[in-house]
């Protein structure tokens, strides 16, 4: 994974101890980190009088520093706090700020707003008092900065902990956390961005999804180096057929649909096989299928779990989606392939694993090790976990996919990658970030066919230049 990486408050604080390990200061790390966010406060609000909320820890130290860099730069900039400084770093940045120190209860507005107040690590939300002061100086403000986290977040799992503001820009410190990515926090910024200060970030497992580098068929490719995928369909047809249509555009060689009815209007590259044919059974069972996606459409009861039984029982690698989901609390995961993506909603997802604790990021995870397989917790931001401990979060998505048939597109565009690939985990990921694409050419008001016919330029976007696989 190429992504931004997201620490939990834990994580964040064992990579500040491994920095400062190396004989880096403390206090020289805020100083960058309070360079950085200075600069970016400069880039967007230049000489606007500007007012920063320090609070009593390391988040107040950053801001003194900010105020001090801007100051040099020519801005009018007024510090009002909480009170006295707590930790050394802080006390150290304050002393070095010789402008002005107001009370944050009696300070005046200004048109720039920063907020250090409080940042990683918060565990109860603020007073009352303060929080309603912090939204009335946000509210006469023109435009509004976060440092590290909005105050008033829980840093692991977005919760609010108190009522912040919104402000136009989250200035993240040396990588994302869970508050950036999860809701209701992350919604609370227009814009996050994360400001490098030294953090090694690289064994990092949860990051945000970064774009695939896809590549185009080798010279000597046929339909089936390039993946056979089998789709199979069941009651709902036109779910199967998108399916079908998704994995046809998404990259796959062959798209191979075993139905019990024909389907009209497919193009005529997929092949239909009726499941009620004798030769039906061996269509699953050709071993030069590189994906098979069953769900769509497939409907439920006896029938659907035993067709799920017969087409898991060929142990290629799967794509196990909708309908086919719930079919799976009766088949049990031991009947899953040792390569397999599930694709499940938040009510799917409940029904199948039932009421799992912890964060989204911690319920995708113990979903995925527990079933042994690549879960893509499906939503605004769809979280993708792989059973090794590998999270991918992906951005949000576009709120024009809430139609119809578009989680059978994701479904297919999953099996295509996972065809092309062989890897469930890199197939999840490039599927979540191609759909996302897709949605944002197709633009407004689309349904599932348009997202489909965008899918070829969203790939074309990210193929690797003078190479192929």
């Amino acid at each position: 994974m190429t992504g931004a990486a997201i620490l939990s408050a834990a994580e964040m604080r064992a990579a500040e101890a491994e920095l400062f390990a190396t004989g880096i200061p403390e206090y020289d790390v805020m100083e960058r980190a309070g360079a950085v966010a200075a600069a970016l406060i400069w880039r967007v609000g230049g000489l606007r009088d500007t007012l920063v909320l320090c609070g009593p820890g390391n988040n107040g130290g950053d801001g003194f520093v900010i105020a001090r860099l801007l100051r040099t730069q020519g801005v009018p900039v007024r510090v009002a706090t909480t009170g006295d400084s707590r930790t050394p770093s802080a006390r150290q940045a304050r002393m070095l700020w010789d402008g002005p120190v107001d009370d944050i209860g009696d300070t005046a507005p200004a048109t720039l707003l920063v907020d250090a107040l409080f940042g990683t690590g918060l565990t109860r939300g603020i007073d009352d008092a303060l929080a309603s002061r912090l939204r009335s100086l946000a509210g006469a403000a023109r435009k509004c900065f976060a440092i590290d986290l909005p105050s008033g977040v829980s840093t692991d799992d977005g919760a609010l902990l108190s009522v912040p503001p919104h402000y136009d820009m989250c200035i993240a410190l040396g990588a994302l956390k869970p508050a950036h990515v999860l809701a209701p926090a992350a919604d609370l910024s227009r814009q996050i961005v994360c400001a490098d200060i030294g953090i090694d970030t690289s064994s990092a497992m949860t990051r945000l999804l970064g774009p695939p580098i896809l590549h185009a068929p080798a010279r000597d490719a046929h339909k089936y180096t390039r993946g056979l995928v089998a789709v199979v369909a069941g009651d709902m047809p036109g779910a199967a057929a998108l399916a079908a249509c998704s994995a046809a555009h998404g990259g796959a060689g062959y798209v191979r649909l075993v139905t019990p009815h024909p389907i009209s209007g497919l193009p005529h590259a997929i092949i239909q096989i009726a499941d009620h044919e004798p030769d039906s059974r061996n269509a699953l069972s050709d071993a030069r299928i590189a994906a098979l996606l069953i769900g769509p459409g497939l409907g439920r009861g006896a029938a659907a779990v035993a067709r799920v039984r017969a087409a898991l029982t060929h142990g290629h690698p799967a794509v196990i989606d909708a309908d086919a989901l719930l079919a799976l609390r009766e088949t049990g995961f031991d009947l899953l392939p040792g390569k397999a993506i599930l694709t499940p909603h938040m009510g799917e997802f409940d029904a199948l694993y039932g009421q799992v604790s912890g964060t989204w990021l911690a319920r995708a995870q113990e979903a995925a090790q527990r079933s042994k397989a690549v879960v893509i917790l499906k939503g605004a931001r769809s979280i993708i976990a792989a059973p090794d401990g590998r999270i991918a979060v992906s951005s949000p998505a576009s709120s024009w996919l809430s139609t119809a048939g578009t989680g059978d597109v994701l479904a297919g565009l999953c099996a295509a990658r996972l065809a092309v690939t062989g890897d469930p985990f890199r197939a999840a990921c490039e599927a979540v970030w191609l759909d996302g694409d897709a949605a944002r050419r197709a633009g407004a008001a689309f349904v599932a066919d348009q997202l489909i016919a965008a899918l070829p330029a969203a790939i074309a976007a990210r193929l690797s230049k003078g190479s192929s696989c």
